[in-house]
């Protein structure tokens, strides 16, 4: 089967029947990169292509998640306008479910790696048309403790940042926050080792580790192979988080040679366990997601998203 797939128009992804033309919109008001005349746009242009279009501005956090977990959602397509945040918390409610509708994405939040993976368009025109041709990519994610990631799960420093920085200050500066908190926090942390065994092999220890389901980290940055409608995880260990080494490892990184930096190990692998003595902060996608262990493995099935 080719990658990229067209659906046929009157195939009901939900289960249910007349969904097929029916899209729902979500998006969070509050949020920083929210876009209400460019989602009103794109609502005019679905419906004048014969669309039947709700959209559904959130009231509570989570609420994105009951609506993609409830028995009532029978949307053809389901259009999340946010961050790569919101998009996790999308698939984290379809997880569990037998019919998923095909998934769009109108890229607003503070972290769009995800619309980066994919090449999502970001203009209402752009996006009305891939919605309509319904071209469909199998988006494939991983597990860790259950938890559905799209992008990656990790443990270390990055962890500790996403678990530090202040909500205000995210919604204010986006990215310039995380930068903001990670020099506060490295130059007066002493991180905790983690161990990480990978598919049963000899455990490697490190200071920091990243199980990755795309290409990117942080951005336009290249991480390890494949990607998000690849399947298959990857990880990256590195041995040091001290200030020097974060420098050198952050150069390697936007060199796209993270993979061959000293003290870095970048492996595949099908099941993995990241462990600790002593309690390490972990996130999913850039939310805080407690700390170790984490036991990681690709999700058994995929979700259909539209792409170019």
């Amino acid at each position: 089967m080719n990658d990229l797939q067209q659906t046929t128009p009157d195939t009901t992804r939900s289960g249910q029947p007349g969904a097929a033309g029916t899209v729902l919109i979500m998006a969070n008001p509050t949020s920083g990169g929210y876009n209400g005349p460019k989602l009103q746009d794109l609502k005019k242009q679905l419906e004048a292509a014969g669309r039947h279009v709700e959209l559904r501005l959130t009231t509570h956090a989570g609420e994105i998640g009951e609506v993609c977990a409830s028995a009532d959602l029978t949307a053809g397509t389901l259009i999340i306008a946010g961050g790569d945040g919101s998009v996790n918390e999308a698939l984290t409610g379809l997880h569990g479910k037998d019919f998923v509708p095909n998934l769009a994405v109108v890229p607003s939040g503070t972290a769009n790696v995800l619309a980066l993976e994919l090449g999502l368009p970001r203009k209402a025109n752009d996006i009305a048309a891939t919605i309509l041709n319904q071209k469909t990519r199998p988006l494939h994610y991983g597990l860790a403790n259950g938890r559905p990631f799209v992008l990656m799960a990790s443990a270390g420093f990055d962890a500790e940042v996403v678990h530090a920085v202040p909500l205000a200050l995210k919604r204010k500066l986006k990215k310039l926050a995380y930068v903001i908190t990670a020099f506060k926090i490295g130059l007066k942390r002493n991180g905790t080792p983690v161990t990480v065994s990978l598919d049963g092999a000899d455990p490697i220890d490190g200071k920091f580790a990243v199980a990755s389901n795309a290409r990117h980290y942080g951005g336009p940055f290249v991480i390890c192979p494949g990607g998000v409608t690849d399947p298959g995880l990857h990880m990256l260990i590195l041995k040091r988080d001290d200030p020097w080494s974060s420098v050198r490892y952050s150069i390697a990184l936007m060199l796209g040679r993270i993979h061959k930096a000293k003290g870095a190990t970048v492996r595949p692998f099908n099941k993995a366990v990241i462990s600790s003595q002593a309690p390490v902060a972990a996130q999913v996608d850039g939310d805080p997601f407690g700390v170790t262990p984490l036991e990681i493995r690709l999700a058994d099935k995929t979700v259909p998203i539209l792409a170019p």
